[in-house]
């Protein structure tokens, strides 16, 4: 059977594509050095395909429709944004285990919305171009990469069970897909950050240590236990991202996490946070 060989947990910060020289030169080393490393780990699991989960940002879908959660089964392109250092072009989807995901999971009660023609945004493309491409590169050939997006940007949110339920559905359904396929799942998000408010550029190191600390514990039930409002609180309304974290942790089986690093940077209005999720043993 198919399996999940492991996953990422990692921010997809647009302000340090702008903004490039504005934290002190030591912690842009640390942030860029992370996207470097994890690029290498992802290497090292020898992955056939990659499932990028990210957050919509009132960008891809508005006013018009908001889907609770969604999977690009057709063309993939973007970014729909013009970032610097961000590439857009077309991403190789892998189509076949997107749409095997979709028909597994009605059969779990999962009723994916789906793209079948799908321009993703920054939370998509800066994992896969700092992280998938490299990846790629030293693999020597190309990484089919699926987006799938949640609504943790403006309410209604997605729930926290909800996100459980998608990362297990996710599992079981590349279990019972192709014997050879190995697939990293990457959590894109940012932890602590204000979007939009006046509070935008504070960032609680505490509360990011917090979430980390679940993540190398691999304590789902912990990272899944927190209000709307504790989040608002205490990581600000970008930190509901944490939910992308949490469809990861529940589809890498016995998830534990290592900490690549961590760095909270007010200059790009984020804490910024990387982590390893290793499967275990079933």
């Amino acid at each position: 059977m198919g399996k999940i060989v492991g996953g990422f947990w990692m921010p997809h910060d647009p302000v340090m594509l702008v903004a490039p020289e504005a934290p002190p030169k030591e912690q842009q080393d640390v942030v860029w050095g992370a996207y470097e490393e994890c690029a290498r780990r992802m290497a090292e699991l020898n992955p056939t395909s990659v499932i990028i989960v990210g957050c919509d940002h009132y960008i891809l879908f508005g006013t018009h429709c908001l889907p609770r959660y969604l999977i690009g089964v057709g063309d993939v392109d973007g970014p729909i944004e013009r970032l610097p250092m961000l590439e857009r072009g077309v991403v190789k989807n892998h189509e076949e285990l997107a749409n095997h995901i979709v028909a597994e999971g009605e059969k779990q009660r999962i009723d994916w919305a789906v793209g079948r023609s799908f321009t993703m945004d920054h939370a998509f493309a800066i994992p896969h171009q700092f992280v998938v491409q490299p990846a790629e590169k030293a693999l020597g050939r190309t990484l089919p990469s699926i987006p799938v997006y949640l609504a943790c940007g403006v309410d209604p949110f997605i729930s926290f069970d909800r996100c459980i339920d998608l990362g297990e559905q996710i599992r079981a359904a590349v279990e019972s897909f192709d014997d050879d396929e190995r697939v990293v799942i990457i959590g894109s998000g940012g932890i602590s950050h204000w979007v939009g408010t006046v509070e935008m550029g504070k960032v609680d190191a505490e509360f990011d240590q917090e979430i980390l600390q679940h993540g190398v514990n691999g304590d789902l039930k912990a990272l899944c236990s927190y209000s709307n409002e504790e989040i608002l609180r205490r990581g600000g309304n970008g930190a509901m991202e944490i939910r992308t974290f949490a469809v990861a942790m529940a589809a890498v089986p016995n998830a534990t996490g290592e900490i690549v690093a961590y760095e909270p940077v007010p200059e790009w209005v984020t804490g910024l946070g990387f982590l390893e999720l290793i499967a275990g043993e079933k």
